[in-house]
C-alpha cells in the first residue's frame, strides 16, 4: 500500500476490503424485481437492470478499502467499472488489478486508469459510455465536471468541503441530488470528566494517518 500507513492500518484497510467483497458478493443472485398488484387485466412488474459502464473515482486515504468499495457493488449488478485511483496511491490499485486478472475476469469487466484529476478524472467522468459515475475524492475539475454531465442525475461525494461546497452549489442549480460527506467538520472537544477509554479512542480516531482520516 503506497500512501505510507503503519502495518496494522494497512493490514486492516485490506482486511475490510475482503469483507466489502464478500458482503456485495452475496447480492448478486438477490437483486430482482417484484409484481405490482394492479386492477382489471393488467400485469405490472419492476425489473432492476445494470446501468452499463461505471466510473468510480477513489481518494488515497483508504486506496485498497475504497477500490473494493466501487468494485464489489457494480460487479455484483452485472456492471463494467473504470476505476481512477487517486493520483498519490496509483500502485495500490494497479496491484488490485492484477489480483483481478489472477482471479480469471474477463478482459474490460474491471479496468484500472491511474492519472491525475484535471486529465483521467475529466476524461472519465465526461466519456460517452460511462453510464454512471461513484466519486470519493477532492479533485477540484473532475467534481464539477462530473456534477455537471447531463447524463449524471445524483451525487454521492467524499472529500474535502471546499468542492464539497461547489458541488452543492451545481447541484442545486441543475435540481440535482446531492449527498455529501465533507472532511474538516470534525473539532473534537474532551472535558475534564470524560471517560479515559473513550478520550483515548477519541485520539487514536482523531490523529491516525497525521489528522487526515479523511
Amino acid at each position: 500500500m503506497d500512501n505510507g500507513k503503519p502495518v496494522d492500518a494497512a493490514s486492516a484497510d485490506v482486511r475490510f476490503a475482503v469483507q466489502l467483497a464478500r458482503y456485495f458478493a452475496g447480492y448478486a443472485d438477490k437483486i430482482h424485481g417484484k409484481v405490482i398488484p394492479a386492477d382489471g387485466n393488467v400485469v405490472c412488474w419492476t425489473r432492476h437492470e445494470p446501468v452499463g459502464v461505471v466510473g468510480a473515482i477513489i481518494p488515497w486515504n483508504f486506496p485498497f478499502q475504497l477500490a473494493l468499495l466501487k468494485i464489489a457493488p457494480a460487479i455484483a449488478c452485472g456492471c463494467s467499472i473504470v476505476l481512477k485511483p487517486a493520483e498519490q496511491t496509483p500502485l495500490t490499485a494497479i496491484f488490485l488489478g492484477s489480483l483481478v486478472k489472477r482471479a480469471g475476469f474477463p478482459p474490460g469487466v474491471i479496468n484500472i486508469v491511474p492519472g491525475f484529476g484535471e486529465t483521467a478524472g475529466v476524461a472519465l467522468v465526461t466519456h460517452p459510455d460511462v453510464n454512471c459515475v461513484a466519486f470519493t475524492g477532492s479533485t477540484v475539475t473532475a467534481g464539477v465536471a462530473l456534477v455537471n454531465h447531463p447524463d449524471v442525475n445524483c451525487i454521492a461525494f467524499t472529500g474535502s468541503t471546499v468542492v464539497g461546497k461547489l458541488i452543492m452549489q451545481s447541484g442545486a442549480s441543475q435540481t440535482k441530488r446531492v449527498a455529501l460527506e465533507l472532511g474538516g467538520k470534525s473539532p473534537l472537544i474532551i472535558c475534564d470528566d470524560a471517560d479515559c477509554k473513550s478520550r483515548n479512542a477519541c485520539f487514536s480516531s482523531k490523529f491516525a494517518r497525521r489528522e487526515r482520516v479523511g
